[in-house]
């Protein structure tokens, strides 16, 4: 079981030590986190690093997740999509239903803490069942977008917590409970971010069939449109006449029809080109896309829209320049021109990955300032700090 201890020498200086004065204000407390699942990106992924570590503290933290039937999960699916601007089509019997399942799932569960957690939508409804504790909302998306209809029903349920917590103050909504701003971070520790040695990366490459025998440009994400991985496949295409370069998409595959759609494009350039890699990759590859990021020269996230994922952050911390998109929380990850670009177009991209290739000196220096950039802004203890200063000032 890893500890907090383990984090100093990763951590900034001081850090652990903060965590540990905060603690002492708050090991009194109950916390309980409520959530749809325990596998995937998102709140399961922070929570599968944050519990144990606050069960490290001594500080009693519980995670429980709900459950529905088939009309629920497509609800709670179309409900998501609807919140982050797609558009959905809701009937009132199914948010009844969705609104039902809640009251059920509440009799399951026990809802007694000091504070209490909520993330995304599966759950939201709990609130409606609170106790004495604090609630508080937790949204790992961007909402600022949402169907206006969708968005009327979702704020009464969430203006009935105490507060609410997003990725980025643009990513919220108007409410009438506080809102407060608390960046995702990523495990230095994790499958995914641990260090692995050189033959490691190797041995783990030669399994995905990709070889190392020259310059590797890596995107990892999701294989949709917002992703845009078929523009990173035009930049690729652009500096390929230049440069000997092989490009990487690593990531998942929906089943909706965009999705396939999207992987199709990619793999009809794939079987025109030996250089351009497509890997479909389960949620759990984490130690796969380890290999790959510590292997890339250079990692691109040309994202267009995109919640406040950290394939960026993940990649710095190995020491890479990252080209991003202006999507989510991309331009917060990125220092343009300190750990890489900022760019808003498939010309830029090229221009961007042929700038780095001709200067190799450039592309160490600007992985060296990402993985400080992380280590100050984007490590799990400094989103631990932020949880338990939430605590405090909730709950005092």
């Amino acid at each position: 079981m890893i500890r907090l201890d383990d984090y100093r020498h990763v951590a900034p200086p001081g850090v652990v030590d903060i965590i540990l004065r905060l603690t002492e204000r708050v090991r009194d407390r109950r916390i309980l986190h409520l959530s749809g699942g325990r596998f995937g990106e998102g709140p399961a992924e922070m929570l599968t690093t944050a519990v144990p570590l606050f069960q490290d503290l001594g500080v009693d933290t519980r995670w429980e997740i709900t459950g529905g039937d088939a009309t629920f999960y497509a609800t709670t699916a179309a409900l998501r999509a609807a919140l982050e601007g797609a558009e959905r089509v809701l009937a009132d019997e199914a948010l009844a239903h969705y609104v039902e399942m809640n009251r059920i799932n509440a009799k399951k569960l026990r809802l007694d803490a000091d504070m209490v957690i909520v993330h995304d939508v599966q759950p939201a409804p709990l609130v409606g069942h609170r106790g004495d504790g604090r609630w508080v909302w937790r949204c790992h998306f961007d909402a600022s977008r949402a169907q206006r209809r969708v968005w009327s029903f979702f704020r009464q349920i969430i203006n009935q917590y105490d507060a609410a917590v997003f990725s980025l103050p643009e990513f919220g909504r108007r409410l009438s409970v506080p809102q407060y701003v608390i960046h995702p971070a990523i495990d230095p520790l994790s499958e995914k971010n641990r260090e692995i040695g050189p033959r490691d990366v190797t041995t783990i490459l030669g399994a995905l069939r990709v070889a190392q025998d020259k310059a590797l440009l890596l995107q990892v994400g999701a294989f949709t449109r917002a992703q845009d991985p078929l523009g990173v496949v035009n930049a690729y295409r652009l500096v390929k006449k230049h440069y000997d370069v092989r490009l990487v998409l690593a990531g998942t595959a929906g089943d909706d029809r965009e999705s396939l759609e999207v992987l199709a494009d990619l793999r009809q350039a794939a079987h025109h080109d030996p250089d351009i890699v497509v890997l479909e990759l389960p949620p759990e590859a984490h130690l796969q896309i380890n290999a790959l990021q510590r292997a890339a020269t250079i990692v691109l996230q040309k994202s267009v829209r995109v919640g406040f994922q950290l394939a960026a952050a993940e990649a710095m911390w190995k020491g890479k320049p990252v080209i991003a998109g202006v999507g989510g929380g991309l331009s917060q990850q990125v220092i343009n021109d300190v750990t890489g670009y900022v760019v808003h177009s498939v010309e830029g991209a090229a221009f961007r990955l042929r700038h780095l290739l001709n200067n190799p000196e450039l592309i160490a220096r600007m992985g060296a300032a990402g993985r400080e950039h992380v280590r100050r802004a984007f490590l799990v203890t400094r989103h631990l700090m932020e949880s338990l200063a939430l605590l405090a000032h909730l709950t005092e």
